[in-house]
Protein backbone atom coordinates (compact mmCIF):
# COMPACT_ATOMS: atom_id res chain seq x y z
CA UNK A 1 0.00 0.00 0.00
CA UNK A 2 2.74 2.47 0.99
CA UNK A 3 4.70 1.66 -2.14
CA UNK A 4 1.61 2.21 -4.31
CA UNK A 5 0.93 5.59 -2.67
CA UNK A 6 4.53 6.61 -3.27
CA UNK A 7 4.19 5.55 -6.91
CA UNK A 8 1.07 7.70 -7.26
CA UNK A 9 2.65 10.74 -5.58
CA UNK A 10 5.82 10.33 -7.61
CA UNK A 11 3.84 9.92 -10.81
CA UNK A 12 1.78 13.04 -10.11
CA UNK A 13 4.91 15.06 -9.36
CA UNK A 14 6.55 13.95 -12.61
CA UNK A 15 3.37 14.76 -14.56
CA UNK A 16 3.12 18.27 -13.12
CA UNK A 17 6.82 19.03 -13.63
CA UNK A 18 7.00 17.32 -17.02
CA UNK A 19 3.86 19.03 -18.28
CA UNK A 20 5.13 22.45 -17.21
CA UNK A 21 8.52 22.00 -18.89
CA UNK A 22 6.97 20.57 -22.05
CA UNK A 23 4.61 23.55 -22.37
CA UNK A 24 7.44 26.04 -21.79
CA UNK A 25 9.70 24.31 -24.30
CA UNK A 26 7.05 23.79 -26.97
CA UNK A 27 5.75 27.36 -26.79
CA UNK A 28 9.25 28.87 -26.75
CA UNK A 29 10.29 26.71 -29.72
CA UNK A 30 7.17 27.62 -31.70
CA UNK A 31 7.69 31.34 -31.08
CA UNK A 32 11.40 31.05 -31.97
CA UNK A 33 10.43 29.39 -35.27
CA UNK A 34 8.31 32.40 -36.08
CA UNK A 35 4.89 30.87 -35.59
CA UNK A 36 2.29 33.55 -34.83
CA UNK A 37 1.50 33.87 -31.10
CA UNK A 38 -2.24 33.48 -31.75
CA UNK A 39 -1.64 30.10 -33.39
CA UNK A 40 0.75 29.04 -30.63
CA UNK A 41 -1.80 29.98 -27.99
CA UNK A 42 -4.70 28.14 -29.56
CA UNK A 43 -2.80 25.00 -30.56
CA UNK A 44 0.61 24.36 -28.97
CA UNK A 45 -0.30 25.81 -25.57
CA UNK A 46 -3.73 24.18 -25.51
CA UNK A 47 -2.35 20.74 -26.35
CA UNK A 48 0.64 21.15 -24.05
CA UNK A 49 -1.39 21.90 -20.93
CA UNK A 50 -3.44 18.75 -21.60
CA UNK A 51 -0.33 16.58 -21.91
CA UNK A 52 -0.63 14.93 -18.44
CA UNK A 53 -4.20 13.76 -19.10
CA UNK A 54 -3.26 12.61 -22.60
CA UNK A 55 -0.23 10.58 -21.56
CA UNK A 56 -2.07 8.99 -18.62
CA UNK A 57 -5.08 7.99 -20.72
CA UNK A 58 -2.94 6.56 -23.52
CA UNK A 59 -0.75 4.68 -21.01
CA UNK A 60 -3.86 3.24 -19.35
CA UNK A 61 -5.33 2.18 -22.71
CA UNK A 62 -2.08 0.50 -23.75
CA UNK A 63 -1.86 -1.17 -20.35
CA UNK A 64 -5.30 -2.70 -20.68
CA UNK A 65 -6.99 -0.41 -18.10
CA UNK A 66 -9.72 1.30 -20.15
CA UNK A 67 -11.60 2.24 -16.99
CA UNK A 68 -8.73 4.50 -15.92
CA UNK A 69 -8.41 5.97 -19.44
CA UNK A 70 -12.10 6.88 -19.62
CA UNK A 71 -12.44 7.76 -15.96
CA UNK A 72 -9.51 10.16 -16.22
CA UNK A 73 -11.24 12.20 -18.95
CA UNK A 74 -14.75 12.13 -17.48
CA UNK A 75 -13.49 12.72 -13.94
CA UNK A 76 -11.25 15.59 -15.03
CA UNK A 77 -14.20 17.37 -16.63
CA UNK A 78 -16.25 16.94 -13.47
CA UNK A 79 -13.37 18.13 -11.28
CA UNK A 80 -12.78 21.13 -13.55
CA UNK A 81 -16.25 22.54 -12.82
CA UNK A 82 -16.96 21.42 -9.27
CA UNK A 83 -13.46 21.45 -7.77
CA UNK A 84 -11.44 23.97 -9.76
CA UNK A 85 -14.18 26.50 -10.49
CA UNK A 86 -15.60 26.02 -7.00
CA UNK A 87 -12.24 26.59 -5.29
CA UNK A 88 -11.55 29.64 -7.46
CA UNK A 89 -14.94 31.18 -6.66
CA UNK A 90 -14.28 30.80 -2.94
CA UNK A 91 -11.19 33.01 -3.36
CA UNK A 92 -12.81 35.60 -5.65
CA UNK A 93 -16.12 35.91 -7.58
CA UNK A 94 -15.90 34.59 -11.14
CA UNK A 95 -17.67 36.70 -13.76
CA UNK A 96 -17.30 36.89 -17.53
CA UNK A 97 -19.46 38.22 -20.35
CA UNK A 98 -17.08 37.31 -23.18
CA UNK A 99 -18.94 36.17 -26.29
CA UNK A 100 -16.13 33.78 -27.28
CA UNK A 101 -16.43 32.07 -23.89
CA UNK A 102 -20.15 31.49 -24.43
CA UNK A 103 -19.38 29.96 -27.81
CA UNK A 104 -16.75 27.73 -26.21
CA UNK A 105 -19.24 26.63 -23.55
CA UNK A 106 -21.64 25.50 -26.28
CA UNK A 107 -18.78 23.55 -27.85
CA UNK A 108 -18.05 21.92 -24.49
CA UNK A 109 -21.67 20.82 -24.12
CA UNK A 110 -21.73 19.57 -27.72
CA UNK A 111 -18.45 17.67 -27.28
CA UNK A 112 -19.77 15.89 -24.19
CA UNK A 113 -23.03 14.99 -25.92
CA UNK A 114 -21.01 13.59 -28.82
CA UNK A 115 -18.87 11.48 -26.48
CA UNK A 116 -21.96 10.14 -24.69
CA UNK A 117 -23.51 9.15 -28.03
CA UNK A 118 -20.31 7.39 -29.12
CA UNK A 119 -20.02 5.56 -25.78
CA UNK A 120 -23.54 4.18 -26.17
CA UNK A 121 -22.60 3.00 -29.67
CA UNK A 122 -20.27 0.42 -28.15
CA UNK A 123 -16.58 0.15 -27.21
CA UNK A 124 -14.64 3.20 -28.35
CA UNK A 125 -12.65 2.40 -31.48
CA UNK A 126 -10.32 4.30 -33.79
CA UNK A 127 -13.18 5.63 -35.89
CA UNK A 128 -14.80 7.13 -32.80
CA UNK A 129 -11.51 8.90 -32.20
CA UNK A 130 -11.48 10.14 -35.78
CA UNK A 131 -14.91 11.71 -35.29
CA UNK A 132 -13.79 13.49 -32.13
CA UNK A 133 -10.58 14.76 -33.75
CA UNK A 134 -12.53 15.98 -36.78
CA UNK A 135 -14.75 18.02 -34.46
CA UNK A 136 -11.61 19.43 -32.82
CA UNK A 137 -10.25 20.47 -36.23
CA UNK A 138 -13.49 22.34 -36.99
CA UNK A 139 -13.32 24.09 -33.61
CA UNK A 140 -9.69 25.14 -33.97
CA UNK A 141 -10.17 26.40 -37.52
CA UNK A 142 -13.04 28.61 -36.36
CA UNK A 143 -11.07 29.93 -33.38
CA UNK A 144 -8.06 30.73 -35.53
CA UNK A 145 -10.20 32.51 -38.10
CA UNK A 146 -11.91 34.67 -35.48
CA UNK A 147 -8.62 35.39 -33.70
CA UNK A 148 -7.00 36.58 -36.93
CA UNK A 149 -10.01 38.83 -37.52
CA UNK A 150 -9.63 40.27 -34.03
CA UNK A 151 -12.90 38.74 -32.81
CA UNK A 152 -11.38 36.40 -30.27
CA UNK A 153 -8.48 36.12 -27.88
CA UNK A 154 -5.76 33.53 -27.77
CA UNK A 155 -4.71 32.19 -24.39
CA UNK A 156 -2.04 34.22 -22.63
CA UNK A 157 1.55 33.18 -23.32
CA UNK A 158 3.76 33.44 -20.26
CA UNK A 159 7.04 32.19 -21.72
CA UNK A 160 9.90 34.63 -21.96
CA UNK A 161 12.78 34.60 -24.40
CA UNK A 162 14.80 31.41 -24.24
CA UNK A 163 17.89 30.16 -26.06
CA UNK A 164 18.18 26.88 -27.98
CA UNK A 165 19.88 25.06 -25.09
CA UNK A 166 17.25 26.03 -22.56
CA UNK A 167 14.44 25.09 -24.98
CA UNK A 168 16.07 21.72 -25.64
CA UNK A 169 16.49 21.10 -21.90
CA UNK A 170 12.82 21.95 -21.23
CA UNK A 171 11.65 19.62 -23.99
CA UNK A 172 13.88 16.74 -22.87
CA UNK A 173 12.71 17.05 -19.25
CA UNK A 174 9.08 17.17 -20.33
CA UNK A 175 9.30 14.31 -22.81
CA UNK A 176 11.11 12.09 -20.29
CA UNK A 177 9.12 12.97 -17.16
CA UNK A 178 5.62 12.67 -18.68
CA UNK A 179 5.68 9.03 -19.85
CA UNK A 180 7.53 7.86 -16.72
CA UNK A 181 5.10 9.72 -14.48
CA UNK A 182 2.11 8.34 -16.36
CA UNK A 183 3.37 4.77 -16.18
CA UNK A 184 4.02 4.72 -12.45
CA UNK A 185 0.81 6.64 -11.68
CA UNK A 186 -1.31 4.13 -13.61
CA UNK A 187 0.58 1.22 -12.01
CA UNK A 188 0.06 2.55 -8.48
CA UNK A 189 -3.58 3.44 -9.08
CA UNK A 190 -4.32 0.01 -10.58
CA UNK A 191 -2.73 -1.80 -7.61
CA UNK A 192 -4.74 0.25 -5.12
CA UNK A 193 -7.94 -0.42 -7.06
CA UNK A 194 -7.31 -4.16 -6.95
CA UNK A 195 -6.30 -4.23 -3.26
CA UNK A 196 -9.42 -2.36 -2.14
CA UNK A 197 -11.77 -4.01 -4.60
CA UNK A 198 -12.50 -0.64 -6.23
CA UNK A 199 -13.09 -0.53 -9.95
CA UNK A 200 -10.47 1.04 -12.17
CA UNK A 201 -13.15 3.42 -13.48
CA UNK A 202 -13.68 4.82 -9.96
CA UNK A 203 -9.93 5.26 -9.47
CA UNK A 204 -9.80 7.07 -12.81
CA UNK A 205 -12.78 9.27 -11.89
CA UNK A 206 -11.28 10.30 -8.56
CA UNK A 207 -7.59 9.91 -7.79
CA UNK A 208 -6.21 9.99 -11.33
CA UNK A 209 -8.61 12.71 -12.50
CA UNK A 210 -7.77 15.01 -9.59
CA UNK A 211 -4.05 14.40 -10.05
CA UNK A 212 -4.01 15.22 -13.75
CA UNK A 213 -6.17 18.31 -13.11
CA UNK A 214 -3.60 19.81 -10.73
CA UNK A 215 -2.04 22.09 -13.41
CA UNK A 216 -5.46 23.59 -14.22
CA UNK A 217 -6.21 23.99 -10.49
CA UNK A 218 -2.90 25.76 -9.87
CA UNK A 219 -3.40 28.07 -12.88
CA UNK A 220 -6.96 28.97 -11.88
CA UNK A 221 -6.10 29.67 -8.23
CA UNK A 222 -3.12 31.78 -9.32
CA UNK A 223 -5.40 33.76 -11.64
CA UNK A 224 -7.86 34.38 -8.80
CA UNK A 225 -5.10 35.57 -6.48
CA UNK A 226 -3.95 38.00 -9.20
CA UNK A 227 -7.44 39.43 -9.48
CA UNK A 228 -8.23 37.58 -12.73
CA UNK A 229 -10.68 34.97 -11.48
CA UNK A 230 -12.57 35.32 -14.76
CA UNK A 231 -9.71 33.45 -16.47
CA UNK A 232 -10.70 30.34 -14.51
CA UNK A 233 -13.81 30.01 -16.68
CA UNK A 234 -11.69 29.96 -19.81
CA UNK A 235 -9.33 27.40 -18.25
CA UNK A 236 -12.20 25.13 -17.22
CA UNK A 237 -14.20 25.31 -20.45
CA UNK A 238 -11.15 25.02 -22.69
CA UNK A 239 -9.82 22.06 -20.72
CA UNK A 240 -13.19 20.28 -20.88
CA UNK A 241 -13.30 20.65 -24.66
CA UNK A 242 -9.74 19.36 -25.14
CA UNK A 243 -10.27 16.49 -22.71
CA UNK A 244 -13.13 15.18 -24.85
CA UNK A 245 -12.09 16.00 -28.40
CA UNK A 246 -8.29 15.75 -28.22
CA UNK A 247 -7.46 13.38 -25.37
CA UNK A 248 -10.36 10.97 -25.81
CA UNK A 249 -10.02 11.30 -29.58
CA UNK A 250 -6.37 10.25 -29.53
CA UNK A 251 -6.83 7.60 -26.82
CA UNK A 252 -9.59 5.91 -28.81
CA UNK A 253 -7.00 5.00 -31.45
CA UNK A 254 -5.44 2.71 -28.83
CA UNK A 255 -8.76 0.90 -28.22
CA UNK A 256 -11.06 -0.86 -28.20
CA UNK A 257 -12.10 0.81 -24.95
CA UNK A 258 -15.16 -0.81 -23.34
CA UNK A 259 -17.29 1.70 -21.43
CA UNK A 260 -18.24 0.54 -17.90
CA UNK A 261 -22.01 0.19 -17.43
CA UNK A 262 -22.00 2.39 -14.33
CA UNK A 263 -20.31 5.17 -16.27
CA UNK A 264 -23.02 4.96 -18.92
CA UNK A 265 -25.73 5.17 -16.28
CA UNK A 266 -24.34 7.89 -14.05
CA UNK A 267 -20.93 9.47 -14.58
CA UNK A 268 -21.22 10.58 -18.20
CA UNK A 269 -24.54 12.27 -17.45
CA UNK A 270 -23.19 13.83 -14.27
CA UNK A 271 -20.28 15.24 -16.31
CA UNK A 272 -22.76 16.81 -18.74
CA UNK A 273 -24.85 18.20 -15.87
CA UNK A 274 -21.85 19.93 -14.29
CA UNK A 275 -20.96 21.60 -17.60
CA UNK A 276 -24.56 22.71 -18.08
CA UNK A 277 -24.41 24.35 -14.63
CA UNK A 278 -22.00 26.96 -15.99
CA UNK A 279 -24.41 28.07 -18.74
CA UNK A 280 -26.83 30.27 -16.76
CA UNK A 281 -23.95 32.20 -15.18
CA UNK A 282 -22.46 32.92 -18.62
CA UNK A 283 -25.72 33.69 -20.41
CA UNK A 284 -27.17 35.93 -17.71
CA UNK A 285 -23.81 37.50 -16.71
CA UNK A 286 -24.11 36.30 -13.11
CA UNK A 287 -21.02 36.08 -10.94
CA UNK A 288 -20.12 32.70 -9.45
CA UNK A 289 -19.65 33.88 -5.87
CA UNK A 290 -18.28 32.32 -2.70
CA UNK A 291 -21.59 30.75 -1.71
CA UNK A 292 -21.93 29.07 -5.11
CA UNK A 293 -18.28 28.04 -5.01
CA UNK A 294 -18.81 26.40 -1.61
CA UNK A 295 -21.86 24.60 -3.00
CA UNK A 296 -19.85 23.29 -5.97
CA UNK A 297 -17.13 21.99 -3.65
CA UNK A 298 -19.75 20.33 -1.45
CA UNK A 299 -21.33 18.58 -4.43
CA UNK A 300 -17.92 17.35 -5.54
CA UNK A 301 -17.16 16.00 -2.07
CA UNK A 302 -20.52 14.21 -1.97
CA UNK A 303 -19.99 12.74 -5.45
CA UNK A 304 -16.51 11.49 -4.56
CA UNK A 305 -17.72 9.92 -1.32
CA UNK A 306 -20.57 8.26 -3.22
CA UNK A 307 -18.12 6.77 -5.72
CA UNK A 308 -15.89 5.39 -3.00
CA UNK A 309 -18.73 4.08 -0.80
Amino acid sequence: MTADLLLILGGLALLVVGGDFLVRGAVALALRLGIAPVIVGLTVLAFGTSAPELIVSVAAALGGQPGIALGNVVGSNIANVLLILGATAVIAPVLSSDAELKRSWLWAVGAELLLIALCFAGPLMWWHGAILLAALAVLLSGQLRRARQGKGEAPELEVGAAGPRKIALWLVIGLVALPIGAKILVAGASDIARSFGISEAVIGLTLVAIGTSLPELAASLASALRGRADMALGNVIGSNIFNILAIMGITAFFGPLPVPAEMLRVDLWFMLATTLLVGPFLIRHIAIGRLTGTALLSVYAAYTLWLLA
